[in-house]
Parts: structure tokens; sequence; C-alpha cells
């Protein structure tokens, strides 16, 4: 049934914004590298490796520069039409294409680099990488503002392992055990609220048996 709605879900998307597509697709060949589309290995279903496909925003070489695979808030790697495509999210919008082939699901856990995917536990790993990853899930509302987390620390890759990085394993375990119809479109619904509003805790109130952070990164995510 999750299948048949990421069928139906992806394609009238692309159908949608495909007057967008093509602006951006223009757009990106005009400027910065030239580069449109950008491929990256990213850990899908069963462990499997897949390249996810966004809209090109950082510099060709980013990976091996600076933070490497995590990107930080106003990161000197991206590039200027990058930065409003990654404020506006549009970046995401080619993984509809991901969604429409089954390496990614509308809704599910968000699928991580191999290096990466390695900070969580290897019990997390184990029950993440069982469901198709997803376009949007919970850790991706609950960590939407993540550059910001990880550009106010001095060792951003150690933050992210050591804090991000468990909690966020915790909240996609939460989602796969839950993981129903149901689930989908609330998830969907709160998506669609964080973006509109960008400070909202709404999915907090929507998803009332969310994990719940504690310490340092609760004040973080100003839940205290």
């Amino acid at each position: 049934m999750i299948r048949l709605f990421d069928i139906f879900l992806s394609l009238a998307a692309i159908i949608f914004f495909l007057p967008l597509f093509i602006f951006f697709i223009v757009l990106l060949r005009l400027t910065g590298e030239g580069e449109v589309f950008y491929l990256q290995k990213r850990i899908g279903r069963g462990g499997i490796e897949f390249n996810i496909l966004k809209f090109a925003t950082m510099l060709k070489n980013s990976p091996n520069m600076g933070t490497g695979s995590i990107t930080v808030k106003n990161d000197s790697r991206v590039l200027p039409v990058g930065r409003l495509l990654r404020k506006t999210k549009v970046n995401e919008l080619p993984q509809l294409i991901n969604i429409l082939v089954g390496d990614m699901s509308v809704v599910g856990p968000r699928p991580l680099t191999p290096e990466n995917f390695t900070h969580y536990s290897k019990a997390q790993r184990a029950v993440i990488s069982s469901v198709r990853p997803g376009l949007s899930g919970i850790g991706s509302i609950v960590f939407r503002d993540e550059e910001a987390l990880l550009h106010s620390e001095r060792d951003a890759r150690t933050f992210y392992r050591e804090v991000i990085a468990p909690f966020k394993g915790e909240l996609e375990i939460w989602f796969v055990n839950n993981r129903s119809i149901f689930l989908y479109f609330r998830i969907l619904l709160a998506t669609l609220i964080c973006v509109l509003f960008k400070d909202t805790k709404a999915h907090f109130l929507l998803l009332p048996n969310l994990p719940k952070p504690s310490g340092r990164l609760k004040a973080l995510l100003n839940l205290v």
C-alpha cells in the first residue's frame, strides 16, 4: 500500500514541479560550475548503496574539503544559487525520481552517506536499513536545522557522531517500529507544517509518543 502511494505522489509531484525543475536546470547550467545534478552514495534498504539525486549546490570537490560529508551553516563550499536551493529545500526535489524507481520512499529514515551511517550503532543500522529511506521523515523534521546546530560547534564531526547521530537513530527506529499508512500521512502533514512555519514544534504535538532528547541537545532544539 505504501509503495502505491509513493509511486502516485512522486509522479504527481514531478508533473507539478516540472516548470520549477526546468527553471533551475537552466539556472544551474549557466551559473556556478555549470553542474545541474549531484549524485552521492547513500545507504538504502538492506544496507545496499544507491545514488541519491540532488540539484548541485556545492563545489564539485566539496566532499574532500572542510567538514567533508557534513554541511554546516554558511558553509563556504555552497555556491550562491545553492544557498537558495538549500534554504527552500528545492535541492531535494530530484529525489522524487529516486522514489519513483524504488530507491526511496516519500517517508522514511533519512538516507545517510556510508561514513555517516556508521555513526549509528550496529543494532540501529540493522533496524533502520530494513525499510526504504525517505525524502522526509521524523529524523529529517526534528533535525531540519542540523546545519545551524553543527555551525555552532568547534568540532562539527565529533558533535554529529556523539550527540546528533545517537538521538537521530532513536527517532528513525521509532519510525520503523511504528510504521503504518496512518503515520506516513501524519509525517507528511508535519513536513508541510514545518516547511511553512520554520520554528514550529507541531511535530511533537502530531506525534506525541516521539522519543525526547535530553541534556544539551534538548536545549539546542529549543525544547526547554
